[in-house]
């Protein structure tokens, strides 16, 4: 939790400094893919604090009104992140772009932004670095990409597509400065930043489906739960296990429930004790299974 929470103080910390950077050298130069990158910062900043509220929130303990916990605070907080990414982000950066390529205004004096960029692009690849060395250590075995869309981490997963679209960005900025002023044409520079805009809405987009699959009840991956339902009718006297039905409640908490039909003849303390053994071997093999109940059902002859 807390090198997830270091994540996300780097990324705010690094976005407070270049936004501040970016929207003074916008000031000076006039440039609206600066202003794009500006915005992008500012709008990074405020979801850096969002996700530390939301993390804030779910570790709450469990209460009467939530007796599973706060856990899916923080898939709520990390929706909000990628709504204001869509709007903020990428719907400024568009409509700045669009007016700046309807009344083009030539640069004044591109050399600071490109001192701003690479300065901004160093502390966005600190960040990222931070981001991505945290998620290779949680990642599960299997491709990368694979790795990002089964993460269900969101301190982590937002806060490495932020730092990505925004090292994106800085070359699409940086792009758009040179070609705007070597050959005179300032439509250039605001064709980047609706690029910006574009990119930004793209990653906004991603981040809701991770949070809309989380927020409305996503469960263990299919080879998981084969894998829980396999073992459970390799269990003595056991003669049929239905479909494992599970739900993530937090980042790292499952709670995952289990129809196991048992041998009519079994004595009900043999049943007893089979279904403990196999709800904690589950725990033990899967630990984000942190939330087990096995039903035993006794096997009608007629089924059997």
């Amino acid at each position: 939790m807390a090198e997830s929470k270091m994540a996300i103080y780097g990324a705010i910390g690094a976005n407070v400094a270049i936004a501040t950077t970016k929207f003074i050298v916008a000031g000076i130069t006039g440039s609206s893919a600066m202003l794009s990158e500006g915005i992008h910062s500012a709008v990074d900043t405020g979801n850096g604090i969002l996700l530390l509220i939301g993390t804030h929130l779910s570790e709450r303990p469990p209460s009467e009104e939530h007796p599973f916990g706060h856990g899916k605070e923080l898939f709520f907080w990390s929706l909000i992140v990628a709504v204001l990414i869509f709007g903020l982000g990428g719907g400024v950066s568009l409509f700045e772009g669009i007016q700046h390529i309807r009344h083009p205004e030539p640069l004044t004096d591109p050399h600071w932004n490109y001192i701003v960029l690479g300065a901004a692009f160093v502390f966005e690849g600190i960040s990222f670095s931070i981001a991505l060395r945290q998620f290779m250590r949680e990642r599960r075995p299997g491709p990368f990409w694979q790795s990002v869309t089964t993460s269900k981490d969101p301190t982590t997963y937002t806060v490495l597509a932020e730092d990505s679209a925004a090292l994106l960005g800085l070359l699409v900025a940086a792009g758009g400065v040179y070609a705007s002023h070597r050959w005179n044409i300032p439509e250039l520079d605001g064709a980047a930043s609706v690029v910006i805009g574009l990119l930004l809405a793209g990653v906004a987009v991603l981040l809701v489906r991770e949070a809309r699959g989380l927020l409305i009840g996503e469960g263990i991956r299919p080879e998981t739960a084969r894998q829980v339902r396999a073992f459970a009718l390799q269990t003595p006297g056991v003669r049929a296990v239905g479909r494992p039905l599970s739900m993530y409640i937090a980042r790292d908490e499952v709670l995952l429930t289990l129809d196991v039909e048992f041998d009519p003849n079994l004595p009900a303390a043999r049943v007893a004790e089979a279904a403990a053994h196999i709800a904690r071997t589950i725990r033990e093999r899967y630990p984000m299974i942190t939330q087990t109940s096995v039903q035993p059902r006794l096997c009608t002859p007629a089924a059997a």
